[in-house]
């Protein structure tokens, strides 16, 4: 983070990367704390909290590029100081918060949970590379691509696309930060309702419904994105026309929102299935969770330098409605096997 002080190109590149390996070590870890944290009955619950928290940052974040970039067409390196020397603070302060976390607890009151039994990297690679080789893995890996490719759309796409469009007003630049502020919401929002009513609605009519929501949310959210804004947008500042005329700030609001709600839909039940279903293996399931969600990212960032909005929003659309469908397959055959999943619980 400290180095958007000294804007340099071969110093963010390098510490792009140094990001990257951190983000795989933190993300690795607070998968398998989920896990032990929880039992079959919680997963849903503890899910949904941890990704309203997660997605709390999004709301604040962008509240303040929103008040502090207000009325500026230049962020002059005053402002930008401003910005990351708060989120430099916050991370400091999440990594003081993370080394006071206590080690999980089982049933039985103050014992430890058991780790898993200590392997060489080599050998904890070549377990996850058999675990991505598995059918159910493979299945679901596709709806881990879709979230990747998502992801990469409403954190960089989108929010620029809006801020390109001149036909929305001279308050075009504000909204980027609006978006991500709306789109938090709806991420937050996500989360509390499948926390609090997670273990209610996994329990009685399993995951599918939720993620079958946030498809249709996600594939709403597309239809008016491509009602609303040009197909240049992504490219640069753009008088292009869209189907809507003139293209509507509230509309690219509304949008936000859903995409935040739909992406909660998914990551909850997402995590919730990786946590209850692969409690054995949390370490290589959500390893590969990320590596492949990661790796869809990157190449939406990739193919997004070259294809018009309306292009992304056929990939989103095609990969969201197999992502949708593969996860349910696998939630399906989870149901079928519950009884004997719940006597490995209780072991």
């Amino acid at each position: 983070m400290a180095s958007f002080f000294v804007p340099h190109v071969v110093l963010l590149y390098g510490c792009s990367v140094i990001l990257g390996a951190g983000a795989a070590l933190i993300w690795t870890g607070q998968g398998m704390y989920l896990s032990q944290c929880s039992t079959g009955d919680t997963i849903s619950r503890n899910s949904g909290i941890f990704w309203a928290m997660l997605q709390m940052s999004m709301f604040f974040g962008n509240l303040l590029v929103f008040f502090t970039f207000q009325g500026k067409t230049h962020i002059d390196e005053t402002t930008r100081g401003i910005v990351f020397a708060v989120l430099i603070a916050v991370a400091i302060v999440g990594l003081v918060m993370l080394t006071c976390l206590r080690r999980p607890s089982s049933n039985d009151g103050d014992v430890p949970v058991e780790l898993s039994t200590e392997v060489r990297p080599r050998e904890a690679f070549l377990n996850a590379i058999r675990l991505f080789r598995t059918p159910r893995m493979m299945l679901l890996s596709i709806t881990f691509v879709y979230t990747g490719l998502a992801l990469s759309f409403f954190s960089g796409v989108y929010g620029s696309s809006i801020g390109f469009t001149n036909a929305i007003g001279t308050s075009a630049k504000q909204y980027v930060g609006l978006n991500g502020v709306f789109i938090g919401v709806g991420e937050v929002l996500g989360g509390v309702a499948f926390g609090l009513l997670g273990t209610r609605t996994t329990t009685r009519w399993g995951r599918d419904p939720i993620v079958i929501a946030g498809g249709v949310l996600h594939m709403a959210a597309y239809f008016l994105i491509y009602l609303n804004l040009p197909n240049s947008a992504p490219f640069g500042n753009t008088d292009a026309l869209s189907y809507i005329q003139p293209p509507s700030a509230i509309v690219a609001m509304c949008c936000s929102f859903l995409l935040g709600l739909g992406d909660a839909c998914f990551n909850t039940q997402c995590y919730s299935m990786l946590g209850g279903v692969f409690k054995s293996q949390p370490a290589e399931a959500f390893s590969i969770f990320k590596f492949t969600q990661s790796v869809a990212a990157a190449a939406s960032f990739v193919y997004s330098s070259y294809c018009g909005l309306h292009v992304q929003l056929v990939i989103l659309v095609v990969l969201g409605i197999i992502g949708t469908i593969t996860f349910c397959v696998v939630e399906f055959a989870v149901k079928r096997e519950r009884p004997t999943l719940e006597r490995d619980y209780e072991k």
